[in-house]
Parts: structure tokens; C-alpha cells; sequence
């Protein structure tokens, strides 16, 4: 008997197209610390979604961000390797380490699919940076040559850009957390504890990060 997977599997008008692919939704962010609220939007995409697996991918830079209040990349790493544990369905990436800086989106998609010609790449954004998407460096070539998984954020239509074919947006679980507020909370010597992962509450306690 052949059973096939609705993740592996294409319909067409006359024929069923069976593909090997993996497909890998890539989620894009500074993790700076990473929190709670990145990872439910990671495992909401790995679980409830048609994406094998979820690679959180740490940038050592984004072009629209200044980079003064960023830890180090390797530190920044370690914390989603910490945050992440053995789930199978979620994987760190440093691919952008080794890339020319600043970091853009699309040479970090051309360099992983050279260097993986098994896997399909979907990003994975919030419906804030799609508001910003034509800032990107060759937007359009995003928006035609690969799917963009969307989770809603507050406060931003999304209504104009449903008709793109390659965008999905999702209702996936948000908290109104951010990064920014964990490294004020750690300067002041106030707990973040249930803010992030407790590996991560429990590594910063005994580490001088972002004190």
C-alpha cells in the first residue's frame, strides 16, 4: 500500500505530482534574548502547518535594526540551542555567520538552496515586516519565487497583500513580549523569569548577559 502525505504531495488538474522535498520554513530574527513568544510561533509553524521542520535562523545583523544592542551572535545562538532542547521539528542556524554582512534575506535563501538542492525554503514573518517587505533588498524576487508563512500582529492590515499567491497568513498564538523589554527588565535586576524558557531564565542567572 502507498499512503501519502499532504506534506509531500501536489495536485494538479490531471495528475498527482509526489515530491521529495523537505520543505523548511525559515525563521528569521535577531533572538536578542530569544523569549516564549518566538518559540510558540516556531512550534505553531512546525505543528500545525505543511513545514517539516522549523530553522531558526539567528542574524548577526539586520539591515533596518541597529546593531549596538545586539549580544554576540554565538551567545545569541546558544540561547535558541537552549530554547529549542531535543525537539526534532526545530533547528538552529547559523548560516548567516559565515555570509557577507550586512544580512539580506535573499542571498541567505540562494546560499541554503545551493547548499540544499533536497529542501523547498519558506520564510516565516510577522505581518509587521511584511508591512515592510519593499524595503527588502529584491522583494519582488520573495514574493515570486517563494511562499511567506505570515502569523498576524496587531495593528497591521493585511487584507492588501492576501492576493499574492505566495502568502499565507495564519492565526498563530501571539504574546505581546519583546526582546527589547527582557534586556530592560535583566538591566534593572528584575526577573524574566516565564518571559523565556526556564534553560534560558537559568542560564542568564548565573551569566553577566545583557546586565
Amino acid at each position: 500500500m502507498l499512503i501519502l502525505s499532504n506534506k509531500n504531495v501536489r495536485f494538479t488538474n490531471q495528475f498527482i505530482i509526489i515530491s521529495n522535498m523537505q520543505k523548511i520554513g525559515l525563521f528569521f530574527g535577531s533572538f536578542n534574548p530569544v523569549h516564549v513568544g518566538h518559540m510558540i510561533i516556531a512550534n505553531y509553524m512546525a505543528t500545525q502547518t505543511d513545514l517539516a521542520q522549523v530553522w531558526m535562523v539567528v542574524s548577526p545583523q539586520n539591515p533596518l535594526k541597529a546593531k549596538k544592542t545586539l549580544a554576540r551572535d554565538y551567545d545569541r545562538l546558544h540561547l535558541v540551542q537552549l530554547a529549542i532542547g531535543d525537539n526534532p521539528l526545530l533547528k538552529s542556524s547559523d548560516v548567516e555567520f559565515a555570509l557577507p554582512k550586512p544580512s539580506y534575506t535573499i542571498d541567505t535563501l540562494v546560499h541554503l538552496q545551493e547548499k540544499h538542492p533536497d529542501k523547498e525554503f519558506v520564510l516565516i514573518m510577522g505581518g509587521d515586516n511584511l508591512a515592510t517587505l519593499h524595503k527588502w533588498k529584491n522583494y519582488e524576487i520573495l514574493l515570486r519565487d517563494y511562499e511567506i508563512y505570515v502569523y498576524q500582529r496587531p495593528n497591521y492590515d493585511l487584507e492588501k497583500n492576501i492576493n499574492n499567491k505566495n502568502i499565507k497568513i495564519f492565526n498563530a498564538p501571539l504574546m505581546e513580549i519583546s526582546s527589547s523589554y527582557i534586556r530592560d527588565c535583566i538591566k534593572h535586576r528584575k526577573s524574566v523569569e516565564y518571559l523565556v524558557p526556564d534553560s534560558i531564565f537559568r542560564y542568564l542567572e548565573t551569566t553577566k548577559l545583557y546586565h
